[in-house]
């Protein structure tokens, strides 16, 4: 039953823009700056085999040493069954790598690409021949919301939503720390 939340959290992974200016990082650092931190609750698998299935998340995110990027930490669980949710992906070049998991050569999925725009970043996930991609939008100071999509027929379609609040109990996390 967890797979296919491991499968959808994969996805957390989007769709990427061309070159952008130099200035673009510090534009990525903000954005990543307001993210870190504990993030907790619900999520729904929207399609698929398992739509309506409706778990619980918790998750640190926390600063890469040295690098403009997120690393997530963490777990979601399903009634009493909880699975280790991981991902990691930073800035190289003029744009993001990274995985979920442990990546595509295993169980979990590859981050191709990545853009922060504004108030969101927006990954694309790969895994063989599944395609996908995952936003995750700050919608208020400690709201933050995600969904993940993959790609059927050439559209993304949503297949997991989540709406974390942030834990105020910790204000900064960082895997330097």
């Amino acid at each position: 039953m967890l797979r296919p939340i491991v499968a959808g959290l994969s996805l957390l992974s989007l769709a990427c823009t061309a070159a952008l200016p130099a200035r673009a990082a510090d534009v990525d650092e903000t954005f990543f700056k307001t993210v870190f931190g504990r993030w907790t609750g619900p999520g729904e698998i929207v399609a698929g085999k398992y739509k309506g299935t409706k778990f619980v998340c918790d998750l640190a995110g926390l600063q890469p040493a040295k690098a403009v990027g997120m690393a997530l930490d963490g777990s979601c669980r399903v009634g009493m069954f909880s699975q280790p949710m991981n991902a990691t992906f930073t800035k190289g070049g003029t744009s993001y790598k990274g995985t979920f998991l442990d990546g595509s050569g295993g169980k979990g999925l590859d981050i191709v690409s990545g853009d922060v725009s504004g108030n969101k970043v927006v990954v694309g996930l790969d895994r063989k021949q599944l395609k996908g991609a995952m936003v995750a939008r700050l919608e208020e100071k400690n709201k933050l919301m995600i969904t993940i999509s993959v790609q059927v027929a050439g559209e993304l379609v949503p297949v997991i939503g989540m709406t974390l609040k942030r834990d105020e109990s910790i204000k900064k996390a960082s895997l330097a720390d």
